[in-house]
């Protein structure tokens, strides 16, 4: 299974990015994905998650209404797009599979994970 995050770089507060996140080494279309970050000097946190099918999709708190996860089935990728970027969100993002087709948002319901992709949010 291989996971390969991008989109990843840095931008002005207020700003947008958009993350990808190409899957293979697995049926995607049966898999729940979810991203998390890692901030420097903090430990690694559940951003947010979606289902197998993208019909359902949770967020943090910190993020919610700004940061929308999605998928295409068709080309396994899943996506973050960030909106309204705060020096805040600054972190490495990675992407991560469940071997179930349902959302998670803790670390150890994911089998696998992505190399990350660092998002700097200068302000």
């Amino acid at each position: 299974v291989q996971l390969q995050a991008s989109g990843g770089g840095l931008v002005q507060a207020g700003g947008s990015l958009r993350l990808s996140c190409v899957v293979s080494g697995l049926t995607f279309s049966s898999t729940g994905m979810g991203w998390f970050r890692q901030a420097p000097g903090k430990e690694r946190e559940f951003v947010s998650t979606t289902d197998s099918s993208g019909s359902y999709s949770y967020y943090s708190d910190s993020v919610k209404g700004r940061f929308t996860i999605s998928r295409d089935n068709a080309k396994n990728t899943v996506y973050l797009q960030m909106n309204s970027l705060e020096p805040e969100d600054t972190a490495v993002y990675y992407c991560a599979a469940r071997s179930s087709h349902y959302y998670g948002y803790m670390e150890s319901q994911y089998t696998s994970w992505g190399q990350g992709t660092l998002v700097t949010v200068s302000s």
